[in-house]
């Protein structure tokens, strides 16, 4: 099992920038692929990024294409989302997870395909 911690959100204005990271505790950091998810009040937990256990692959949502990256460093045991050209409408609880074993980077796009959680942590956009 692994314990992961989120940090950096906070308060932004539109159009400024937002690094996140997610801390893993343990030793087995490089066999977990990563993801970020966010919630906002009312919706579902919906998919942000995710990247493979070597950080040679990455998905995002349409909706941060372009403006967000997914980036890890196994040695230091972290993963990364840096968000730029915030807009209000990422303003959410932003979370990060894990998934061990081998897969397809397509079982990475939804909440149900990880095995680890973080405890969030809030970025709000101010418009």
């Amino acid at each position: 099992q692994v314990q992961l911690v989120e940090s950096g959100g906070g308060l932004v204005q539109a159009g400024g920038s937002l690094r996140l990271s997610c801390a893993a505790s343990g030793r087995t950091f490089s066999s977990y692929a990563m993801g970020w998810f966010r919630q906002a009040p009312g919706k579902e937990r919906e998919f942000v990024a995710a990247i493979s256990r070597s950080g040679g692959n990455t998905e995002y949502a349409d909706s941060v294409k372009g403006r967000f990256t997914i980036s890890r460093d196994n040695a230091k045991g972290t993963v990364y989302l840096q968000m730029n050209s915030l807009k209000p409408e990422d303003t959410a609880v932003y979370y990060c997870a894990g998934r061990g074993g081998v897969g397809d980077m397509a079982t990475l796009l939804g909440p149900y395909g990880y095995d680890y959680w973080g405890q969030g942590t809030q970025v709000t956009v101010s418009s």
